[in-house]
């Protein structure tokens, strides 16, 4: 006798989007949450998407992807998060040119209240949110603010770019592979005011293996790291 086990709902805003449509790939496939484990994907997008959002369903399906139980399309957040599993909320007011971060959270506030609201009213009670939408640390706020039946522990944003950023920076100033850059930190929000951090816990690997603090490599640069290196992260997204 054969036993199915039941689907993962995992529930993507924006889905019709370039970050959507690099995303769904690997939950489909397994590589997220394993090749064992069937997915239920319900993707939410906004009404005059869901032509495009129709086609990428179409090559989900075409694709055969094992682990693919059901896709779902909607622009109804009640709908996509009816007692899902994970939601990652992709979907959000775009960042024009020369529009600063800041900018974007009265754009945004409504978005994500909206999405909040339905996540408390439908989702799963253990569900799990990842916010990616910028900015993502704010947009997490709001969220979590509007879904007082799920654990704040159970919200997160999404800020590794902001990371990889300073992660760079700093390789690039060392002269050395990011690989060898380990425990960059970025402080506070995903915003120009965030704080990367790459003396308190950072370090380089040198080529025996060993570490070395990276306040040690980087003492006679101070100024750079202080001044330079912040705005350069903090206003990267600009360029």
């Amino acid at each position: 006798m054969m036993h199915h086990r039941s689907s993962t709902k995992v529930a993507i805003s924006g889905a019709a989007g370039n970050i959507g449509y690099a995303l769904l790939p690997l939950i489909a496939s397994g590589y997220v949450f394993g090749d064992t484990v069937p997915i239920e994907l319900r993707l939410l997008e906004i009404p005059h998407a869901l032509k495009s959002l129709t086609g990428v369903k179409m090559e989900l399906e075409d694709s055969a992807y094992p682990c693919l139980s059901n896709v779902l399309c909607t622009a109804d957040p009640l709908e996509a998060f009816d007692n899902a599993d994970c939601i990652i909320l992709v979907g959000g007011f775009p960042r024009k040119k020369g529009m600063a971060r800041n900018d974007l959270i009265q754009a945004n506030t409504k978005i994500f209240t909206e999405m909040g609201a339905a996540i408390d009213e439908v989702a799963s009670p253990n569900v799990k949110v990842l916010v990616v939408a910028n900015p993502a640390n704010t947009n997490c706020l709001v969220a979590l603010n509007e879904a007082s039946n799920i654990p704040t522990k159970n919200f997160c944003a999404l800020s590794f770019l902001d990371h990889q950023r300073a992660k760079a920076q700093i390789a690039k100033r060392l002269g050395v592979s990011t690989a060898r850059v380990k425990n960059v930190i970025i402080w506070g929000n995903h915003s120009e005011t965030q704080y990367p951090d790459p003396l308190t816990d950072g370090y380089c690997i040198r080529d025996d293996g060993s570490e070395i603090p990276l306040v040690s490599l980087l003492k006679n640069d101070i100024e750079w790291v202080t001044n330079d290196f912040i705005s350069i992260v903090q206003n990267r997204g600009k360029s």
